[in-house]
């Protein structure tokens, strides 16, 4: 796994998690054939299965972070390049709510998703039975994964390691820094933008979900107001306390790696350096990066400087050379 030196023209954090969202659109990919999965009574999830022939490899899931959907560009783009490998599949979801999945749900998904996050893993784990199964989640996802791995939950025998993305642990933290910092002004309005949406677009095929009655102007209030009643929680503190992704990490028995960065405008690194781990977790932070942005000084075997990119799809294709893990 190769060192990472920001770009010069992308220096700190912010411009690092800007640019690292730009300029990945349009990515074109093979046929995607749509999954619905059943997760409960009364929701189904969307997975994209994109095959990749003749190839015997592991199978991938990828699963977004908040905001986003399987047309996310960093989604796309890095199925894109997972498929130019040796990986016999991969598995793009939308959690409720999300991308094409918001007429099927009258919710929104949280950082706690992991009962649907297993479900999914069942699901694929079943479906190929043969493969050795990646999990690979960003930003809010990677927090769901790490959570459904230390849950003590019957992980399928298949699934031989996960890879954790700018994961918020703690949630409470993580949403203090994005509400509170004048810093991450730019990226609680995206966010906020992006929230309604999808709630809107729940609404019109579900009137008697939660519908916010006003427009909330940060993350906090938000899952105040949203996510801790619409999930089930007695108020914010309790979602954050019950789902955050630290407490877990002492009971994941799987080979997992946590990628972030000091500079991660909405991450400090003390809840990683602060957070006990079993050994079967190795936590990486890198000097640089911000948050999923990653803009390398170098370009990589891909003819990019998406350093996060081959990071991810060398650690990938380690599955099939363990030797390229180190």
């Amino acid at each position: 796994m190769t060192s990472f030196e920001p770009h010069q023209w992308v220096p700190g954090g912010v411009l690092q998690t800007v640019f690292g969202s730009l300029y990945s659109k349009n990515i074109k990919l093979p046929e995607m054939k749509p999954l619905w999965i059943k997760v409960s009574s009364d929701c189904q999830i969307l997975l994209w299965e994109l095959i990749n022939k003749n190839k015997t490899g592991p199978v991938v899931i990828l699963a977004h972070g908040m905001g986003g959907c399987s047309e996310s560009g960093y989604m796309r783009r890095i199925t894109s390049k997972i498929l130019r490998g040796n990986a016999n599949a991969v598995y793009m979801m939308n959690h409720r709510g999300s991308g094409c999945s918001a007429k099927k749900h009258d919710r929104l998904w949280n950082g706690g998703s992991s009962d649907d996050f297993e479900q999914v893993v069942s699901f694929i784990s079943t479906r190929h039975p043969e493969n050795e199964l990646l999990l690979v989640g960003f930003s809010l996802s990677g927090n769901i994964l790490l959570k459904y791995l230390g849950e003590n939950n019957a992980v399928p025998n298949n699934v031989k390691g996960a890879f954790a993305v700018n994961p918020p642990i703690d949630l409470k933290v993580s949403s203090e820094v994005l509400s509170n910092n004048s810093a991450c002004n730019i990226f609680n309005r995206y966010f906020m933008k992006r929230l309604h949406q999808q709630i809107e677009a729940i609404n019109k095929n579900f009137p008697s979900s939660v519908l916010l009655k006003k427009r909330v102007k940060n993350i906090w209030e938000f899952d105040s107001i949203y996510t801790a009643p619409s999930a089930g929680f007695k108020n914010v503190e309790e979602y954050y306390s019950e789902c955050s992704g630290r407490k877990f990490l002492k009971q994941i028995k799987i080979p997992t790696t946590i990628l972030s960065s000091r500079d991660d405008p909405f991450i400090p690194p003390h809840v990683f350096e602060e957070t006990l781990m079993s050994p079967a977790v190795n936590c990486l932070l890198v000097n640089g990066g911000g948050h999923m942005g990653y803009i390398s000084k170098h370009k990589t075997p891909w003819n990019d400087y998406r350093w996060m990119d081959n990071t991810i799809t060398q650690w990938i294709e380690g599955w099939m050379n363990p030797a390229d893990l180190n």
